[in-house]
């Protein structure tokens, strides 16, 4: 906008203390807090969790380590009832304790000393390491010990006679590893009598560990001081009996009198574990109870989870309360200052959403308001028209979009002065070609206000809705209202000698390229033929559509007849030529009628029925040509319509039998054996009045009016009928019309005879022309598959005449072709067709097709076709179209001459 407020400022606003802030500090020290709690909620059950464990741990343990403790110490008892039993025998010398040590009576002894739960041996051992005697069996077996590490250090010690040796050892006599305790045995005096072995499977440790394990994952071991594994719990084949480098776990075997825990990695598995370790007293032997961390804190993880939601759950709403107390403050903010500026701000969008330019004066003469549509209308930059911008600079910005011209700018603004003290609107033109409506309304201070609307559109509409109605919208040609007024122009110049020629041109089949491929199809196909009719003509000629697909051409300055033939010959080549409308390939032609003028009539009307009845008159001469205008062509069109009368009455009632209409059927004669191969079924119609009404006269009309796919159908379902009480050798062939084929219910209508009658599909075969195929082959080709699927015969009937092409063989594999008669009436002449018979019949039998030649009337013609090889013959040499009744009798009576022969 041009016009310009001042900023206006709430006093005290920016010393009043901002609640949103407060709120947010609030919210982020309850964030900090909530944030806080849960970490050291989290730290503190963690630590709980890790002590809680190291308790229960170094309890587990300290129970271990007391158990063996007393379970160790039964060796030295044994040690001393032997040596209290040395010396009450009196033995000071080994031979003498060999003899003692070595009985039956000192083995039952042995073994009543073993009253330990842990399952072991007791051994004696002489001075020069022999077993002497074992609790394992009885006698001992011969075995020496004297150059074991345990025997010498025990035999070196002197008279240290409680020190005791362990170690784990391969037994020599299980092949077995064995834990081994060992002790001196001594003489009164301190002489080497001696040792005492005690062996223990690693296997009952690890039982009996693995009954106070308190889970799969923790572990329970025994280590000596040399960092031996010696048992394990869960059992590690490959590491018992292994030395390790001491970690930060065993480096503490030798001070850890008491339970002492850590977390470490594991030094077997790797993992981070809780591990207490505890020395036996007594023994150079110690437990290691570990757990791994991530189990110890299989709790905590849990709680953890909890508290992490719960404080993100507290979190979440803190956030919520603060989002809506925040939102609820700022909200009320707003709506204060809102309502201050809402009449502003009413206003201002009023002004600039106004379709209108506005501008407005005062008494002075001096721009108060310019909208933005304004400023967009002329293409005027943000702050050319500013607040207080006198009227002779706004009004050089108008003469620059070409708005006002003529005046200088001071006689200009005089002029506008004058004429704004009263309401007056005026309408003007800019360079760029829009057009602007001004409304000028005078205000009662002295000022004014001008509306601009740009009603380019608008004007443009208006002229647009006067083109229209004079065109046609689809081709843009003249209208059938434009071609009345210009041809009557041109009749006016009939007076002063010259002449003039009226040619109707009317589309041959459009209807069925419109119904079978759509509308739109058959919109472009129109835009293209007008296209075409355009280039064929003069610029002084006229060229209109007249409605749906017929068009006229008003030819001026006549010279002669041979003009208007030459000019229809050009038409018809350009028609004929292929049309691509929409992905579709059509061909199409056109039937032309001639009206000249003064010749024909001078009146408008009379000359444009004369015109209509000459075109009429081509569509019944077969279409696709041109007629002049000739008196007696009235007489033609008018009996025309009386068929199109009757027959529409003749089907109106729905039974076309009470119509008069009946079916035929004349008999095909295979000429391997002269039998009767199928029958064709023809339509006839027998009038009332007119009688016997021949097929090629009501045909073409039941196409042109729409009512040849009632008449096929009532064929197709009559003649199914009849045929299912033939034999079943006998085939039934039955006519489509290119109309009929066109239609999307065909493959359902053919399904829906055979199935009510019983007709094999396979009796059943189906002639179509080349016409069917020459409008849109590939749709064709899709309903023939169509009809194929359903397993009926196609033929090609009347091959060889219109626009035959062997392409069509190729793509569709027709079951039979059947050659023209007018290929037959000449077959038995010198220069006659036999030869195109004989190609057709050739190209034919190498696709596997069987070929039927029409219109054979004699034995001549029946001759040379069997010599030429054609399969099949049809004509009245053999016998005429007959009803039912005759046929049937036709059929039984030659069958039975065919057995007889």
């Amino acid at each position: 906008m041009g016009w310009r407020g001042r900023k206006h400022r709430l006093d005290g606003a920016g010393k009043r203390r901002n609640p949103v802030r407060w709120l947010i500090a609030t919210g982020v020290v309850l964030l900090g807090a909530i944030i806080l709690a849960a970490t050291l909620t989290i730290i503190s059950f963690r630590d709980s969790a890790l002590e809680n464990h190291r308790r229960e741990q170094e309890n587990r343990l300290v129970l271990l380590t007391r158990h063996y403790e007393k379970e160790f110490s039964d060796l030295d008892r044994v040690q001393r009832d032997i040596s209290i039993h040395l010396q009450l025998a009196g033995v000071v010398t080994p031979e003498r304790f060999i003899e003692l040590m070595s009985t039956t009576e000192e083995h039952i002894r042995l073994k009543a000393k073993l009253n330990s739960k842990v399952s072991s041996t007791l051994n004696i051992l002489d001075a020069e390491g022999w077993l002497i005697n074992s609790t394992q069996g009885r006698p001992a077996v011969h075995v020496n010990f004297g150059d074991r590490k345990y025997f010498q250090q025990l035999k070196d010690a002197g008279g240290n006679a409680n020190e005791e040796v362990s170690e784990l050892i391969l037994s020599p006599i299980s092949d077995q590893p064995r834990l081994l305790f060992a002790r001196r045995l001594m003489g009164p005096n301190g002489e080497f009598l001696g040792v005492v072995t005690r062996h223990v499977a690693p296997e009952q440790f690890q039982a009996f560990f693995a009954t106070v394990s308190p889970s799969q994952d923790s572990t329970i071991a025994l280590w000596n001081e040399t960092f031996t594994l010696l048992a394990r719990f869960p059992h590690v084949n490959d590491m018992i009996g292994k030395s390790f480098t001491p970690d930060v776990a065993l480096s503490r075997i030798e001070t850890s009198v008491k339970p002492s825990t850590l977390i470490h990695t594991g030094i077997i598995d790797g993992r981070e574990r809780m591990s207490s370790i505890q020395r036996i007293p007594g023994f150079p032997l110690a437990i290691v109870a570990s757990t791994p961390l991530d189990r110890v804190l299989v709790d905590w993880y849990a709680v953890r989870r909890v508290t992490v939601i719960a404080a993100l759950l507290a979190a979440l709403l803190v956030i919520g309360v603060l989002y809506l107390v925040i939102g609820q403050v700022r909200q009320q903010n707003q709506l204060s200052r809102a309502q201050l500026k809402l009449e502003r701000e009413r206003l201002r969008k009023a002004i600039n959403n106004m379709t209108q330019g506005l501008l407005m004066f005062d008494a002075d003469a001096r721009a108060v308001i310019v909208n933005q549509s304004y400023l967009d209308m002329y293409h005027l930059p943000r702050d050319t028209i500013w607040q207080g911008m006198p009227l002779r600079e706004a009004l050089a910005h108008h003469r620059i979009n070409g708005a006002c011209d003529g005046d200088d700018l001071d006689t200009l603004s005089m002029k506008v002065l004058e004429t704004v003290k009263t309401r007056h609107a005026r309408t003007i033109s800019l360079n760029d070609g829009r057009v602007i409506h001004l409304q000028c309304q005078p205000i009662t201070d002295g000022g004014w206000v001008v509306t601009h609307e740009d009603i380019t559109e608008r004007h443009r509409v208006e002229e647009r809705i006067a083109h229209l109605a004079h065109y046609d919208t689809l081709t843009d040609l003249p209208n059938r209202a434009l071609f009345h007024k210009m041809l009557s122009q041109e009749l006016g110049w009939i007076s002063r000698g010259q002449q003039c020629a009226v040619i109707y041109v009317d589309m041959d089949e459009f209807k069925s390229i419109n119904d079978s491929l759509g509308h739109s199809v058959g919109d472009a196909l129109l835009t293209e033929v007008a296209k075409r009719l355009k280039d064929c003509v003069r610029n002084t000629d006229v060229v209109a559509r007249l409605g749906g697909d017929e068009f006229a051409i008003v030819r001026t300055d006549l010279k002669n007849r041979d003009e208007l033939v030459d000019l229809m010959e050009r038409i018809h080549t350009a028609i004929r030529e292929p049309f691509e409308c929409l992905g579709h390939r059509l061909l199409t032609d056109a039937s032309m009628g001639v009206a000249l003028a003064p010749q024909d009539g001078s009146d408008l009307d009379q000359l444009l029925r004369n015109a209509d009845l000459a075109m009429y008159s081509a569509k019944a001469d077969g279409r696709r040509t041109y007629r002049f205008f000739e008196p007696e062509m009235d007489a033609r069109v008018q009996s025309r319509r009386a068929l199109e009368h009757d027959l529409r009455d003749a089907i109106a009632g729905g039974n076309l039998t009470s119509g008069g209409f009946e079916v035929y059927y004349q008999p095909l004669l295979k000429l391997a054996d002269d039998s009767i191969s199928g029958c064709e079924a023809l339509l006839r119609w027998r009038h009332p009045r007119r009688g016997v009404v021949s097929p090629a006269d009501f045909i073409p009309v039941a196409e042109e009016i729409g009512v040849i796919n009632q008449l096929g159908e009532w064929v197709l379902t009559t003649a199914c009928k009849e045929a299912a009480g033939w034999p079943q050798d006998i085939k039934l062939a039955v006519n489509v019309s290119p109309v009929q084929f066109r239609s999307h219910t065909l493959s359902i209508k053919v399904a829906a005879a055979l199935a009510a009658s019983g007709l094999a599909p396979a009796r059943l075969e189906l002639e179509i022309t080349e016409a069917v195929l020459i409008r849109d082959d590939e749709v064709a080709l899709t309903v023939l598959h169509g009809l194929r699927a359903i397993g009926v015969r196609i033929a090609l009937d009347d091959f060889g005449t219109g626009y035959s092409s062997l392409s069509y063989l190729q793509r569709f594999p027709f079951d039979k072709i059947k050659i023209d008669r007018c290929f037959v009436t000449e077959i038995a002449e010198p220069k006659g067709s036999s030869s195109i018979v004989q190609a057709v019949v050739t190209i034919a039998s190498s696709r596997d097709m069987i070929t039927t030649a029409e219109g054979v009337e004699t034995q001549a013609q029946k001759e040379l076709l069997r010599t030429l090889g054609c399969t099949e013959i049809q004509g009245w040499l053999f016998s005429a179209a007959k009803p039912a009744a005759e046929i049937r009798a036709l059929i039984e009576a030659h069958d039975a001459k065919t057995r007889a022969a």
